[in-house]
């Protein structure tokens, strides 16, 4: 018999294969204790939206516990591959099948009641955060179920338009004005609507999120908790220029808000003796008459008609 024909070398008598499923686990187990902490504490701070609002703290909390969930299962997933190309590759001169496995109950078990804990806890964390953050920002229509309990929240009415947002404020007089300005540490009262067709009023940083609808009020709750800017964008495609529909929000110290609402309501008294009385919705054609009066004002976008001449052709 030839040198190539020989069989290979048996397997010493008595070796043990090694317990490959202890060592995956330990791997495992290593790895998630290690990844797990750095994603609460390093990088569950500084994910989206972040914390300038309640609503924004409670999605960066939600977001982060989701990635804690899933980084062990995303792990167990990449160790195993890994593992298996190392440990189970072919090896030079083995033509041979692996043994034939036919079931392992233990195995069977332990992964549907793993899975079945994950998703069961994934549906009541997510049934909770649901009710318990008032919808953490998203508009309720215009019968809100839950309401805050902190005080007379401020009031900001949020009228869209092709292709701007503008602000109202019923308890400053009911002026109208292009910025978007709140103070701290203070529960707001977002009633959305428009005046033509379906946008969407979202204001990342705040966590707040709601359909702006013609002839329909929709009410999205936050508090402020810290100074700053945001920005605001229409997330509905609604024409055109739908992509230029942004501004930039701010939120204030109590001080400088009140100061900027007084300042504001007394330059702006004279069209707001013009606006339509204070109303949860509006009738488009009425408040359209309004446009000229507001671009003589120097307030482009605001008060109907808001094709401004920043816009380089009309539709």
């Amino acid at each position: 018999m030839t040198a190539e024909s020989a069989p290979a070398p048996a397997a010493p008598a008595g070796a043990a294969e090694p317990r490959h499923g202890l060592r995956i686990f330990l791997i495992w187990l290593v790895l998630s204790a290690i990844v797990d902490p750095i994603i609460w504490f390093v990088w569950g701070p500084h994910l989206p939206p972040g914390a300038m609002s309640d609503t924004a703290a409670s999605q960066q909390v939600d977001i982060t516990v989701m990635a804690v969930m899933s980084a062990p299962v995303i792990l167990f997933v990449l160790i195993y591959f890994i593992y298996a190309l190392i440990t189970w590759r072919q090896k030079p001169g083995d033509e041979e099948d692996g043994p034939p496995i036919h079931g392992n109950a233990r195995i069977s078990a332990t992964w549907i009641i793993g899975t079945a804990v994950i998703v069961l806890g994934l549906f009541v964390y997510g049934t909770v955060e649901l009710i318990v953050p008032a919808g953490a920002g998203a508009g309720e229509g215009n019968t809100p179920i839950w309401r805050p309990s902190g005080g007379t929240p401020l009031q900001v009415q949020v009228i869209a338009q092709q292709w701007r947002f503008t602000y109202r404020y019923p308890q400053f007089g009911g002026f109208e004005t292009t910025d978007l300005v709140l103070p701290v540490g203070r529960e707001v009262q977002f009633n959305v609507t428009s005046l033509d067709v379906i946008h969407s009023f979202w204001a990342i940083q705040l966590a707040v999120k709601a359909d702006a609808n013609p002839q329909l009020n929709n009410v999205a709750y936050t508090k402020t908790l810290h100074t700053g800017s945001f920005t605001v964008r229409c997330s509905e495609l609604c024409g055109l220029w739908h992509g230029a529909m942004f501004d930039t929000g701010r939120v204030l110290s109590v001080a400088g808000f009140q100061a900027w609402a007084t300042r504001t309501e007394a330059q702006l008294a004279a069209l707001t003796r013009q606006l339509p009385p204070y109303a949860l919705t509006y009738d488009a054609n009425s408040v359209k008459q309004l446009g000229k009066a507001f671009h003589q004002a120097g307030l482009f976008g605001a008060g109907g008609n808001y094709y401004g001449s920043q816009y380089p052709v009309s539709p």
